[in-house]
């Protein structure tokens, strides 16, 4: 049964003075808050290495954003913003991103009520070299709130070469700015790899290669999965109980190895950097579930783990996970996830959460919330006594989760 949360028990003052509008100079510079045996404390970011505990499973996000957001004009003149979401043909992200001359996406498009139909051309403003690859944009259908649009370009460049020449940066709409050429590095984490997040995963905004190197050599193994982020982490919460929140669906892809090493951890801490790698984790166990009863995965729906009590242990799932990877001669395991993390949720995976500050009322706080129990609003009581920097280019907390 879904939790009769009421948001407004979930909320703080959070002053616009307080939001970093901008990232420091030095990703590792960052303060990060310590909330450990419900005890609070502050370091900088860049003692990281000190703070883990030794021997733990260290678990990154490894997905990049991509330059999402693109503006065309109609023949009219107006403008439309289009935002890509998805890809839906072809679905899989790296055949689109290779796509040659069309694709289509799911997007959100700004100024909407403009575009009934009929193709958008590309808005090359000062840079006429633009316009040799006579970008355009075909609206398909509508899906609720959603269109579907069909790319068309020339040129002979990839699509992931169309929008890295032609798109912007999807900074957080709270920063309240247009992105700006030190956006494309520093709202990247220096590890991405794998293009598709429309937002970033912001915890690993404060890793240096430096530190991520200082870390593997305290023992601590450093492991990555693939979530691609979208752009439902920025919907706030309208509704006055989080029962009646729609949450969005993310693709995300783990490896094998990943789940063997997770099986077999012993008495090891595994920390998540993250609230996405800590959603992507925490699915693993309702996949095994599936396969226990189904035979096989499927995606993780958002109140799946509220629904009734789940008897079986973690390793027993993550088994039959496994069994059914080996059966099928599957390595990388490719699913969806749509699990909101709120209080009363039965962590089964992670013990260690990194994590930066988040909005108020968002389902981000929620899940700090689940994971610190109710002491998270001493935790951010403390953040904003102590001058701590919020949001997505704010600084960074770890919290040691509680015990129930």
């Amino acid at each position: 049964m879904e939790p009769e949360i009421r948001i407004s028990e979930y909320t703080y003052c959070l002053p616009e003075e307080k939001i970093a509008k901008y990232p420091l100079p030095n990703r590792d510079d960052s303060k990060i808050l310590i909330f450990e045996s419900n005890s609070i404390s502050d370091s900088k970011f860049s003692n990281l290495d000190r703070i883990l505990p030794k021997d733990s499973i260290m678990v990154i996000n490894r997905t990049k954003v991509i330059p999402a957001r693109l503006f065309f004009r109609k023949e009219s003149g107006a403008l439309i913003e289009i935002f890509c979401l998805e890809p839906l043909a072809p679905s899989e992200y790296n055949i689109s991103f290779a796509t040659r001359d069309h694709c289509v996406w799911l997007c959100v498009a700004g100024n909407a009520k403009r575009w009934k139909g009929g193709d958008l051309f590309y808005e090359c403003g000062v840079d006429d070299r633009l316009s040799s690859f006579d970008l355009r944009a075909t609206l398909i259908d509508k899906k609720e709130d959603k269109f579907i649009v069909n790319f068309r370009w020339n040129g002979g460049l990839s699509f992931s070469e169309i929008i890295e020449l032609c798109g912007n940066v999807p900074i957080p709409p709270y920063l309240k700015r247009e992105s700006e050429v030190l956006d494309t590095e520093r709202y990247q984490t220096t590890y991405a790899e794998y293009r598709g997040s429309v937002a970033a995963p912001t915890a690993g905004l404060h890793f240096t290669e430096d530190l991520l190197g200082r870390i593997k050599d305290k023992s601590i193994d450093v492991h990555e999965l693939c979530l691609h982020v979208g752009a439902g982490t920025f919907i706030p919460v309208k509704s006055e109980l989080i029962s009646e929140h729609k949450m969005h669906s993310e693709p995300y892809v783990v490896s094998r190895k990943l789940i063997k090493e997770l099986l077999n951890k012993g008495n090891r801490k595994v920390v998540s950097v993250g609230t996405t790698s800590l959603r992507c984790l925490e699915s693993l166990y309702y996949l095994g579930v599936h396969c226990i009863e189904n035979g096989n995965p499927g995606a993780v729906e958002q109140w799946e783990p509220y629904q009734r009590e789940y008897d079986y242990s973690f390793e027993e799932c993550l088994r039959a996970l496994l069994k059914w990877m080996e059966e099928t001669k599957i390595e990388d395991l490719n699913s969806r996830t749509s699990l909101i993390i709120v209080p009363s949720f039965r962590f089964r995976c992670a013990d260690v959460l990194i994590t930066n500050f988040h909005q108020p009322g968002s389902t981000l706080l929620l899940l700090v919330a689940a994971f610190a129990g109710n002491k998270w609003r001493e935790i951010y009581t403390y953040a904003l006594k102590n001058k701590f920097r919020f949001l997505s280019y704010g600084d960074s907390s770890i919290i040691f989760r509680h015990s129930l």
